[in-house]
């Protein structure tokens, strides 16, 4: 099984705006029933050996605790219930409003009740999700594979942020913008003008270096693997970047460093360029916002200094 198989926009695009609505559907279910945590840490989904997740939500006597699973293996949606009631439909062929509709029925046949603002975020189309017939297009080949870079990814990600040893986000898949992401802390405070939306303030709340890797949209249509610091210091963009085919563009009157999925799987060792690749990004961002580097290392993600001294060469 190739480690990053081919993956252009253009192949899939009717089939990841589809997609890209039902995951919102759920997300936003999530959203409006779990426990708000810093930095909308409780909304976006995690990976799974059969693919995503919502992990347990509701519960405490105001919903069933119940889970709702993509898994992209089967090409079903799941739903378990902490009582041990399941249910479970197919996404192929489904539009989405029909996949809204088979879901919320679904979800009420166990006794779950949850209330969604029902229209697509951040999307060119704003159907209401109910009234969306036109997104109907799901290529279960797609949508695997998809979910198998995703997977490849998020490890990669998880290894990049082990040599941290400050305060690390997990590695998220964000439904509302399509990407997979790790958030390291330089645990400052940061200045969110008030009158930014509040997805902005809590998000950028605190100082950040950001790595992730997104599957490509109208503004950049190919698939990526990005970084960015926020708040931006300045100069950031003139900061050194490895392999040689990574590159700062603009994005939004900011810089994201961006190496491109497709350079990546041209490498003889792509795990090692991707991770050089974040590695520089974050040295760039440490650099400018006069980050105690060595303080925050965590080599191999050990703390422990006496495994440190005495392991073995």
């Amino acid at each position: 099984m190739e480690l990053f198989p081919a993956m252009p926009l253009e192949k899939w695009a009717d089939t990841k705006e589809t997609f890209h609505r039902f995951a919102q559907i759920v997300g936003k279910i999530r959203l409006t029933v779990s426990n708000r945590r810093n930095h909308w840490w409780q909304v976006p989904f995690h990976l799974t050996g059969r693919g995503l997740t919502t992990r347990p939500m509701g519960g405490l006597g105001e919903q069933p605790l119940f889970c709702v699973d993509f898994d992209l293996v089967r090409h079903r949606l799941v739903i378990d219930v902490l009582d041990g009631r399941s249910a479970e439909f197919s996404m192929i062929g489904l539009s989405v409003a029909a996949f809204q509709s088979r879901l919320f029925q679904t979800l009420a046949d166990l006794g779950i009740r949850p209330e969604i603002w029902a229209v697509p975020y951040d999307l060119d189309d704003e159907t209401p999700f109910a009234e969306d017939t036109r997104h109907a297009h799901y290529d279960p080949v797609l949508i695997n594979r998809y979910w198998r870079i995703l997977s490849q990814v998020a490890q990669l990600l998880d290894r990049f942020a082990a040599d941290f040893g400050g305060k690390v986000s997990p590695v998220h898949h964000f439904w509302h913008t399509f990407d997979i992401a790790v958030t390291l802390f330089t645990g400052r405070r940061a200045e969110v003008p008030e009158e930014a939306d509040p997805v902005t303030r809590e998000a950028y709340s605190r100082e950040v270096i950001s790595a992730g890797f997104w599957f490509g949209d109208k503004e950049r249509p190919w698939p990526a693997f990005y970084s960015y610091t926020a708040p931006e210091p300045a100069g950031l963009e003139r900061e050194p970047l490895l392999p040689e085919q990574a590159e700062w563009l603009p994005a939004r009157g900011s810089h994201l460093a961006v190496l491109r999925y497709d350079d990546v799987r041209a490498m003889g060792d792509p795990v090692a360029s991707v991770l050089e690749f974040l590695q520089s990004a974050y040295q760039a961002g440490a650099k400018l916002t006069h980050l105690d580097v060595e303080e925050l290392a965590c080599p191999g993600g050990i703390t422990d200094p006496y495994y440190v001294k005495n392991r073995p060469a």
